[in-house]
């Protein structure tokens, strides 16, 4: 399993950051249609959530994407630290410990990654899918105010796929 560093913290926050700017319609438009714009983000905030729960498989596949995705964003993040503002590399910034997901849990996780790939495919949002991914990738194991819908989601699909599989702990 792939630590966080600073550097993939840095660049969730930036790929967050990006899309709250390029959706921001201003505060006379969000004031006339508050659900209508705020709505605009659910591909992003969904795709956030479900990159949060792929970096906490513990193997196969989806594990791996997501170990790698994180291990490329530490280390750009990282570089962008060193050579843009003087910083140095490789500190933690991640969790000690990590809620893993069950049997059934990791079954609900490769449930939403089909919904997830069928979605960048055929959705308009294709875009801001991948993008929250990403971000949910670099942001889900982070300590602080970060990483904080780690443990609520984990719990939550643990319970989900118990609950779909019948299976009681």
């Amino acid at each position: 399993m792939t630590i966080v560093t600073i550097g993939g913290v840095t660049v969730g926050i930036a790929i967050l950051i990006y899309r709250l700017v390029t959706w921001w319609p201003g505060l006379k438009t969000l004031r006339k249609d508050l659900a209508g714009q705020a709505g605009q983000l659910a591909p992003f905030l969904l795709a956030w959530a479900y990159g949060v729960l792929a970096i906490l498989t513990v193997g196969g596949f989806i594990g791996w994407v997501a170990d790698t995705t994180l291990w490329i964003s530490n280390w750009l993040g990282d570089v962008a630290l060193v050579w843009g503002v003087g910083g140095s590399t490789g500190q933690a910034a991640g969790r000690v410990a990590y809620l893993p997901l069950t049997q059934t849990g990791g079954a609900i996780v490769f449930i939403l990654t089909v919904a997830m790939l069928a979605a960048v495919k055929k959705s308009r949002y294709g875009r801001d899918i991948k993008a929250g991914a990403w971000c949910g990738i670099c942001l889900g194991t982070s300590a602080g105010v970060a990483g904080f819908a780690a443990v609520p989601l984990a719990q939550a699909v643990n319970w989900c796929g118990g609950a779909l599989y019948g299976v009681v702990a």
